[in-house]
């Protein structure tokens, strides 16, 4: 099997390529299998055999997945071999495989430290997200509209900070340090309002409903960003596609 081939069955290719899908499908599958051993506590035999099954294949792919980091890249030569390990999903993979191998180090006191690591191995659940298209959107739009989400999230800071800072002067007996205070802005803000910390004078009710109110505008206005974007990037990849087809028809027409 060419290079080429490979990498166009581990990395998402065209849907009409049935073997690529079903390597993505066992992917899916074994990134379930690894992630039932969390569920339960203390040690198992079945759930350590699963775990060591799940991150045998999860280091065949990382590592067919770093022989094919030119062709992913689009740039020859040994810069695109050693670009791969720097990007996300090969730290995201590698930080899912290394807990496991942790596991070897079980007869050496001094490395047993390592076995904390182990809790680490939820983040395989974002493995997942690289055989999503709907997560690809979505990472697409998030890189386009960063500028917006961005100054959102720089109001949204900028609020936190001024209100609690009003609050913590306005009411300091009801806030030990100004970290609480911070604490309070950011659940009001939010609207979540757990009720352990809050205001007891009028003027701090005051301040607490204003915070609320603008909360709800704070906390919409990603939301409203990120489905603009969305819609907008699905009608863009429709367009692309209809031309794509409208492209081939003509060809096919030409060659009659």
């Amino acid at each position: 099997m060419s290079r080429q081939r490979l990498f166009e069955i581990i990395e998402k290719d065209d849907d009409k390529d049935k073997l690529s899908l079903a390597y993505d499908v066992f992917m899916i599958a074994m990134i379930l299998v690894s992630l039932i051993p969390l569920a339960f506590k203390g040690e198992n035999p079945v759930f350590d055999l699963m775990d060591k099954m799940a991150v045998s294949v999860f280091i065949v792919d990382y590592l067919l997945r770093w022989f094919t980091a030119d062709l992913k890249f689009g740039k020859p030569g040994w810069k695109s071999f050693a670009r791969y390990p720097f990007s996300f999903f090969a730290i995201v993979d590698l930080i899912a495989i290394l807990p496991s191998l942790s596991l070897i180090s079980g007869g050496f006191r001094a490395l047993r430290i390592l076995r904390m690591v182990r809790a680490l191995r939820v983040v395989r659940v974002f493995k997942a997200l690289r055989y999503s298209r709907s997560f690809e959107i979505i990472g697409d739009v998030l890189h386009e509209s960063r500028r917006s989400l961005i100054a959102v999230g720089a109001l949204a800071v900028g609020y936190i900070l001024i209100s609690a800072l009003v609050i913590f002067n306005v009411e300091p007996e009801s806030f030990n340090n100004f970290f609480d205070a911070v604490y309070w802005a950011t659940v009001s803000l939010t609207t979540v309002g757990y009720g352990d910390i809050y205001p007891v004078t009028t003027i701090g009710r005051i301040i607490t409903m204003v915070s609320a109110m603008f909360g709800i505008a704070v906390v919409a206005l990603p939301a409203g960003i990120i489905t603009a974007g969305y819609v907008s990037e699905v009608r863009r990849r429709d367009e692309e596609k209809e031309a794509q087809k409208a492209k081939a028809a003509a060809a096919a027409e030409s060659e009659e």
